[in-house]
């Protein structure tokens, strides 16, 4: 049951307790339990809005921050990602697995100025970081299984 609530609310945050309920076939009140539990176990760590930026504000700027790191002794990436987490600018920090880099970061900024800056002044000059390659974002389609830009997805993610 775990993962179909957690399906369902990847599409839909904001469906009711009944909704969700009908749904799997429990009562309202059993669905805000599992949620709430979910919530409590750390399972779900929040929620969030996903917006069309081309309707809402054209002036921010996406980009995705490949970065080339020294691990640190007994802690690996950690403590370096921990230190890149805390910028506000900073939408995310993965560790990938393989090819030239190391950690992706998602981060936004006012404009191209605001994100060069960043890297330039902030990122570059943390301690371990040994190289950066930014790629900006022009345009999204698709966020969190949301289509952004074009028709509307089908509920039954028909089209």
């Amino acid at each position: 049951m775990k993962n179909k609530i957690i399906s369902i609310l990847q599409q839909n945050a904001r469906i009711s307790n009944t909704a969700l309920g009908e749904m799997l076939g429990i009562s309202p009140e059993a669905a805000e339990a599992e949620i709430k539990k979910l919530e409590d176990d750390g399972v779900i760590r929040g929620y969030s809005v996903i917006i069309d930026e081309d309707k809402y504000d054209r002036s921010t700027v996406h980009a995705t921050i490949e970065l080339k790191v020294t691990p640190q002794r007994d802690c690996g990436f950690n403590d370096i990602a921990k230190t890149i987490m805390m910028y506000d600018e900073v939408e995310s920090v993965s560790l990938m697995s393989s090819g030239a880099y190391d950690l992706a970061v998602e981060v936004k900024g006012a404009d191209l100025k605001d994100v060069a800056f960043f890297v330039s002044e902030r990122l570059a000059t943390i301690e371990g970081i040994l190289s950066t390659s930014t790629h900006f974002i022009l345009k999204k389609y698709k966020e969190k299984g949301i289509f952004i830009d074009g028709e509307e997805q089908d509920e039954r993610g028909l089209g």
